[in-house]
């Protein structure tokens, strides 16, 4: 097929990718399934597209997991997520571990298979999808604690997982042992984790300091790091997905120029990849195979979700309350069972031990196709349902402040522009009231689509966008002094609030 050929089917696709999310945002039908419907279109059971490489779907799915990690690093508020990382953390180490074994416990005792294969769909289980969190939680009203532990989960988690499956898919070898996966675990993902640590900081202090021609070279910058970040914990032996996701945690959260407009490209870029992601997957599928896959699929997923999840849940919430780490209440507990989303992420896994020629891995991978779409179905849409019935939704409240900057170098100040989300206190505030530092100043108002220039005693308005000129080196009081009133209106230093969370 000539090149133009497949360009224009691809260009079609993505069109219609695109619109097919606005049809799954009204209707609250995840956008992935429909994904997955035009790759079976187009495939052996559609259009008739062969596909059937799946050394080759592994590189490409691992490839836009990465991508996917960096997105979401990237649009990750540390301030949202700091609190919430030890119980992430036992989630994405222990709850795994707990998942894993529960799994393989049931489908050994139910199905009948072998240790090798039931730890295998164990681990491809194991680990939730950053995609599909985070482009269902971000619209849900949650505590910022509680969403912040479903994010940093689904961007550690899928580390730990990623070894556990390539470890078990090596064929040829036994089973390693209990201290063999610990030991290559911890090597892998203190490997992953010393490159971001070096990368990161290394990478947002550089593009602080070299003015760039352009602004639409400050995201291409950004996400090459991540991939730089990437590439090198894989060429060390170590955990590339750790690597990307806190390399761009890092740089999403640093003081970089045209900060918003990054997170915007990286936005865009996860879409795509997501895009063709779910496409080439379900070209992978063949759903003529999957009819005698039903029915353990349905036993393998009914174990997740009832059984494995909750009680990883319940454990990972025993340990940190033991460490005195956090305190997760019942309720919580119950919202993060159910949230455990999976998505693309299981069945990337799953082409792993397929590609490396293990046993049974076809049927494997048909089994976790089953899953995740049933599991998709049943969680995503019932998810802000769940929220309401269990009291963990925060209807009302103020969503966090957009706040985009660009550097003016021969001023040395930042232009900041700020938008009023829907809830915020900053809602009838004047100008004055702000009470913002003397080298800072709100110098427009953008309301309705009209400009003007604000007095001291022009009043601050839900949906407002406000441009704020101050000098490099009172931003951060700035920022935090506006996200203060933000939340507790002008009396916010009376209420001890200080914007920093």
């Amino acid at each position: 097929m000539k090149l133009d050929v497949w360009l224009l089917l691809g260009a079609a696709v993505v069109i219609a990718a695109i619109a097919s999310v606005r049809v799954a945002h009204r209707s609250g039908l995840p956008s992935l399934l429909l994904f997955l419907g035009f790759g079976f279109l187009l495939g052996e059971s559609g259009f008739g597209i062969p596909f059937d490489d799946p050394m080759l779907a592994q590189q490409i799915g691992l490839g836009a997991l990465a991508l996917i990690l960096a997105e979401g690093g990237l649009t990750t508020t540390w301030s949202h997520v700091r609190r919430s990382i030890p119980t992430a953390l036992a989630l994405a180490t222990v709850g795994v571990a707990v998942s894993i074994v529960v799994v393989a416990l049931a489908v050994q005792g139910l199905l009948g298979a072998d240790w090798r294969t039931a730890l295998i769909l164990g681990g491809v289980l194991a680990s939730t999808d950053a995609a599909a969190v985070f482009s269902v939680l971000r619209r849900l009203p949650l505590p910022t604690r509680l969403a912040g532990i479903l994010e940093a989960e689904s961007g550690f988690n899928d580390a730990p997982t990623v070894i556990v499956v390539v470890l078990l898919s090596q064929a040829t070898g036994p089973v390693p042992n209990l201290g063999e996966f610990v030991l290559e675990a911890v090597m892998e993902l203190a490997i992953g984790a010393g490159v971001a640590c070096l990368l990161g900081p290394a990478g947002a202090y550089a593009l602080r300091r070299v003015a760039l021609p352009a602004s639409g070279l400050y995201p291409l910058a950004v996400l090459a790091l991540t991939f730089v970040a990437y590439g090198g914990a894989v060429l060390l032996h170590g955990s590339g997905f750790l690597a990307v996701y806190l390399t761009a945690l890092i740089l999403g959260n640093a003081r970089l120029p045209h900060r918003a407009a990054t997170r915007g490209f990286a936005e865009g870029a996860a879409w795509l990849a997501q895009i063709g992601l779910f496409v080439m997957l379900g070209l992978l599928a063949s759903p003529h195979e999957m009819p005698i896959d039903i029915v353990p699929g349905l036993i393998a997923g009914t174990v997740l979700v009832l059984l494995a999840r909750p009680l990883s849940v319940i454990v990972c919430a025993w340990l940190v309350r033991i460490l005195r780490l956090d305190r997760i209440n019942w309720r919580e507990q119950a919202f993060l069972s159910w949230a455990g989303l999976r998505g693309a992420v299981p069945i990337v896994l799953a082409t792993i031990p397929w590609a490396a020629g293990v046993g049974e891995a076809e049927r494997l991978f048909n089994q976790v196709f089953v899953i995740v779409i049933v599991t998709t179905l049943l969680q995503g849409p019932t998810l802000p349902y769940v929220a309401k019935l269990l009291g963990v939704a925060t209807e009302g409240e103020a969503r966090d402040l957009d706040v985009e900057s660009a550097p003016l170098e021969e001023l040395n100040a930042d232009l900041l522009q700020i938008k009023v989300p829907q809830g915020s206190l900053l809602h009838g505030v004047e100008i004055f009231e702000l009470r913002l530092p003397t080298d800072a100043a709100v110098t427009l108002i953008v309301r309705e689509g009209h400009t003007f220039v604000p007095t001291g005693t022009t009043r601050i308005r839900s949906d407002d966008q406000l441009l704020v000129v101050t000098t490099a080196a009172c931003r951060d009081r700035v920022e935090r002094r506006m996200r203060a009133v933000s939340r507790r209106g002008k009396l916010a230093g009376w209420y001890g609030e200080s914007g920093m969370e």
